[in-house]
């Protein structure tokens, strides 16, 4: 799908998150939605198979959201499996997310994580990616077991690997 597509997709989503007056619950449920979708080939391709009814991919999404989003996310990603475009959910979030933040003048930061970080850990995190980067900064959390311990956080085109998989790996190549 173009670029644009995605932009007017995502564009359309906020309208509809804010007009619920829940936009950044919206944009945190679809990006964690769409995360969960990155992670799995066999969905990805079931929701973006349009030989599987629509009705069935919508069922799908629903049952598997359930009560964990607001009817409001749970609505729009069927819309957007119904319409075709299960296989651009992560790009459609990844669009979303980018243009709430900048309407809140933030910039991202994927965090990625093998736990939860609570939100004292959150907002310790942002505080300090502000200092580093001069920005203020919305945190997205990524839950990832090959980080196995420590922080790997992407904001705009910056990487910062604190991971204890790199640090290992630094250690063995000093020695």
């Amino acid at each position: 799908m173009s670029e644009d597509r995605i932009i007017k997709y995502a564009e359309a989503i906020l309208a509809v998150a804010s007009a619920e007056n829940n936009g950044a619950e919206v944009e945190d449920e679809l990006f964690r939605f769409a995360r969960a979708v990155e992670g799995s080939d066999e969905l990805r391709l079931t929701l973006s198979n349009a030989k599987i009814p629509a009705a069935r991919r919508q069922q799908i999404v629903e049952d598997l959201i359930g009560d964990q989003a607001t009817s409001a996310t749970t609505a729009l990603i069927s819309m957007l499996v119904a319409a075709g475009r299960g296989g651009d959910i992560q790009r459609i979030a990844d669009q979303v997310v980018e243009l709430g933040a900048a309407s809140r003048a933030k910039a991202v930061a994927e965090v990625y994580s093998v736990i939860e970080l609570t939100q004292d850990q959150q907002t310790r995190l942002a505080s300090s990616l502000k200092s580093a980067t001069g920005k203020d900064v919305e945190i997205k959390i990524i839950i990832d077991e090959t980080v196995m311990g420590g922080l790997l956080v992407q904001i705009e085109d910056e990487v910062i690997d604190g991971t204890v998989r790199t640090r290992l790996k630094q250690l063995r190549e000093a020695f």
